[in-house]
């Protein structure tokens, strides 16, 4: 029998590509994960292999350097590395965003200038909208830039952003009024500042700080820091699309495709989780027999397959939705709600199969219950998807009476 969450209807190089990273991740990240994940390790040499398999490149157009592959493509390879580890798919994730950010929005001299650097993997993304007194409320950013000459002058504090101090761009919305008059709706006065910064932590460049990383349940090895920026100077060049006003526009729809991405990373996991339930069941014994034989375990086991299938074919299903062209909003928040939600039951249920021996840190599946929950709040929380789907469900089904 083939394994859970196959798919169907792909090209030959899909499945070679897909082949290759299902390899990388049973050799390379597996039989270190839960160790780095256990020192909070950024894995270096995990995304060095990255690299060399051209994976930070892979949707990005071949005329930059890159492989100009599609977002199923893409979101079945987060899939298999989130089964690995998923702090790594974290840390293409983020990079992905900017790069198609750019791709979608960017200005010619912008795609120039980053696209074949990031497709090589040379220049990190990561990108920022949260800050500390907000989260799902965008519209309460209080981040501005101010107009100087030829160039903005950014002040406020960002918070939560994913390859904050390993990145070397960060994708930043922030507001700025200049030439959008008072009462203005806040979502049109954001713009989206592209900032080169140098990799690592404190003062990274004048008017730039990256504080520490910030200590998390879960999530770890890759690194989630504060961006706190007190008089930066940024060029009006580097104001991505080369116009203000769009950058609420221009991070939603990075924020879409991230949907689809979450929604893969939690197939990932969850499919891991699955694997880990099914085969601690038949070697563990209970009243003379494995308890995979017992019904009751294997109900458990019945439930966490068909949800792995549900969530993997509502993932794939808001792939392809995008990359035929056609708005994916309803079935990226569908997806991504579905799918983190069903990722903290199956990872619950493995957990549960494991009884005592899952709260131990010599089993995998203690790494997978931390990490599940970020799911549920990463790219909008269930709540937000919900409100997604509810509006977009009223305009397709409007009443006509």
């Amino acid at each position: 029998m083939a394994r859970l969450a196959q798919t169907a209807g792909l090209t030959d190089i899909q499945r070679e590509i897909l082949s290759t990273v299902r390899d990388f991740v049973d050799k390379e990240i597996l039989p270190v994960a839960t160790e780095l994940e256990h020192r909070d390790e950024y894995p270096q040499q995990i995304v060095d292999g990255l690299k060399e398999l051209g994976l930070f490149g892979l949707m990005i157009p071949e005329e930059y350097g890159g492989l100009g592959e599609s977002l199923l493509t893409y979101a079945l390879c987060v899939e298999e590395i989130a089964r690995g580890w998923m702090s790594v798919s974290g840390i293409i994730n983020t990079h992905f965003i900017v790069a198609y950010m750019l791709k979608q929005h960017g200005t010619q001299e912008q795609k120039d200038h980053f696209l074949p650097r990031m497709a090589a993997g040379d220049i990190r993304g990561a990108f920022s909208m949260s800050e500390p007194a907000l989260g799902s409320d965008v519209s309460a950013i209080t981040s501005k830039a101010v107009k100087d000459g030829d160039e903005y002058v950014l002040t406020g504090q960002k918070m939560w952003l994913t390859n904050g101090g390993t990145s070397s761009l960060v994708a930043v919305l922030v507001r700025s009024d200049e030439g959008h008059p008072e009462g203005t709706a806040p979502h049109k006065s954001m713009t989206t500042f592209l900032i080169e910064k140098k990799p690592g932590f404190g003062e990274v460049q004048p008017g730039l700080t990256i504080p520490g990383k910030i200590d998390k349940m879960g999530y770890k090895g890759v690194d989630t820091t504060e961006l706190i920026m007190d008089g930066l100077r940024i060029p009006a060049d580097r104001v991505l699309g080369g116009e203000t006003g769009r950058g609420f526009y221009q991070m939603m729809d990075g924020v879409e495709v991230g949907r689809v991405n979450v929604a893969a990373r939690g197939c990932g996991v969850a499919q891991r989780a699955f694997e880990l339930g099914v085969s601690y069941a038949q070697q563990r014994h209970t009243f003379g027999k494995p308890i995979a034989q017992h019904q009751a375990i294997q109900f458990k086991l019945a439930e966490m397959a068909t949800k792995v299938e549900a969530a993997h074919a509502m993932m794939v299903n808001a792939a392809r939705k995008k990359d035929s062209g056609e708005r994916n909003d309803l079935e990226a928040g569908m997806a991504k709600y579905l799918a983190s939600e069903y990722c903290k039951e199956v990872v619950e249920d493995a957990f549960r199969i494991h009884g005592g021996y899952g709260f131990s840190k010599e089993y995998e599946i203690e790494r997978l219950y931390r990490e599940a929950p970020m799911l549920l709040i990463g790219e909008g929380t269930a709540e937000i998807q919900k409100m997604i789907i509810g509006r977009r469900l009223l305009e397709e089904y409007r009443f006509q009476g």
